[in-house]
């Protein structure tokens, strides 16, 4: 979901778009207060064995928000993003960071590799990121 699909999550992807029961009845029984935690979305999807996107894509047809995104980039209280930018991003993750780049963008699932690939937190590269400029998208449940 966009800001700009902010009113109508489900108007992105079409009148023909059809839910998956499956998928709805495990979002409805997770979700609450019209959210569903990034982390638990995944599961969903790794409960069901669909990909991410399609999880992402029920829930845009429930209108339900995806909260608590795991890079820390969207769905939290106050300023909704909480990661934070770096003083100095560690050499070897900066080159682990570009060498993934699309468009000028880093794609969640890249950001996720590298920092497992890395011991890292996935948040330490959101935070990376943040402080070298980059973006970080397409969203693997298609949330941004």
């Amino acid at each position: 979901m966009t800001k700009k699909n902010a009113n109508s999550y489900a108007g992105k992807h079409g009148q023909d778009a059809k839910i998956n029961p499956v998928i709805a009845d495990r979002i409805k029984l997770k979700a609450s207060g019209g959210k569903l935690p990034c982390a638990v979305a995944f599961s969903i999807a790794e409960e069901t064995g669909v990909p991410p996107a399609e999880v992402g894509r029920t829930l845009d047809l429930l209108e339900i928000k995806i909260s608590k995104c795991q890079i820390g980039i969207f769905g939290y209280t106050g300023s909704n993003k909480i990661i934070k930018p770096v003083s100095e991003v560690p050499e070897l993750l900066e080159k682990a960071i570009r060498e993934k780049l699309t468009d000028k963008k880093l794609a969640c699932r890249d950001a996720w590799s590298i920092a497992k690939r890395m011991g890292i937190g996935k948040m330490d590269v959101s935070s990376a990121c943040d402080s070298i400029g980059i973006k970080i998208s397409p969203c693997q449940l298609g949330a941004f």
